[in-house]
């Protein structure tokens, strides 16, 4: 049962890493959008409607097309990577709203379909026509993987964003956003705190940020406080190697930004993800408090 156990958590966190290996790369974009956004936006510092034209085109396109061409190339280098963008271009044109978590799905799954097709026809290309025929194949893989998207994915990848949207909006107008700990948490635990960060929250956060200059949701899954909490009560009650090396993890969890280094403390003793959950709780009931946001 154990060692069932480890295996999925391992796979829990292949995932987690591989989501996380989309946006890493491309964080620099993120930020250049979120500072152009902050300084240029009606509600920012110094608004410029020429500069925040920017805005709209680096969301909707830019964003989406580099995480689309970054799980590509992850997957099967740069034929992935074309592939996984004619595939994101596809989710842009079929949706009216930034495809983000679309991207993330199908740039790796476009690439892993042109892959697959190439272990298809492995050897049975005659010599001379491999370039011919890897062009063309990934030019018709493209084109229906494109077609796919703008009118199949896209539009269901609009619809499950639209009931999150509308499950988050609820518990905002019900001052009850704080009940979200209570998914988030655990799921952070089981290092799937970047899949929550990046393909739920983030995009979530940044349509609202586009709309009143700032966002409660970039703040639920990246709230140091929980995890801070339970490394000091590691420091100050811990026994053992856990007290000793509590500390030196609380330090690189706070200010290196490093939460996966607290999920073991958990994992050792699994009712302290009690303990995280009501740290969540009462993270996000002070943010509401002082109406808390990041642009």
């Amino acid at each position: 049962m154990l060692k069932k156990t480890n295996k999925i958590r391992f796979q829990l966190q292949q995932v987690g890493s591989y989501l996380s290996g989309m946006i890493m790369p491309n964080i620099g974009a993120f930020i250049a959008w979120g500072l152009i956004t902050a300084l240029f936006i009606p509600a920012g510092w110094f608004p410029n409607a020429k500069i925040a034209a920017l805005i709209e085109p680096i969301m909707v396109y830019l964003l989406p097309i580099l995480i689309g061409y970054t799980g590509g190339k992850l997957v099967f280098g740069t034929r992935g990577a074309v592939v996984a963008t004619l595939a994101t271009t596809g989710l842009i044109v079929g949706a009216e709203m930034p495809m983000l978590m679309g991207a993330m799905l199908m740039g790796p799954v476009a690439a892993w379909l042109l892959k697959s097709f190439d272990k298809l026809i492995t050897g049975k290309v005659p010599t001379g026509f491999e370039m011919l025929v890897n062009n063309f194949s990934t030019g018709v893989m493209g084109m229906l993987l494109a077609i796919t998207s703008l009118f199949a994915v896209g539009p269901a990848m609009e619809y499950l964003n639209g009931l999150m949207v509308n499950g988050i909006n609820y518990l905002v107008h019900h001052q009850l956003l704080s009940l979200i700990s209570l998914l988030v948490e655990p799921g952070k635990v089981l290092f799937l705190n970047n899949a929550i960060n990046h393909v739920a929250l983030g995009p979530l956060g940044i349509e609202q940020a586009t709309e009143t200059g700032k966002s409660i949701l970039f703040l639920i899954e990246a709230n140091p406080g929980p995890g801070l909490g339970i490394l000091l009560a590691y420091t100050f009650f811990g026994v053992g190697s856990m007290k000793q090396t509590a500390p030196g993890a609380a330090i690189i969890q706070l200010f290196g930004g490093i939460h996966e280094i607290y999920f073991p403390y958990i994992l050792m003793k699994p009712a302290l993800i009690l303990s995280a959950i009501s740290g969540g709780i009462v993270g996000i009931l002070t943010f509401s408090l002082f109406n808390v946001g990041l642009v």
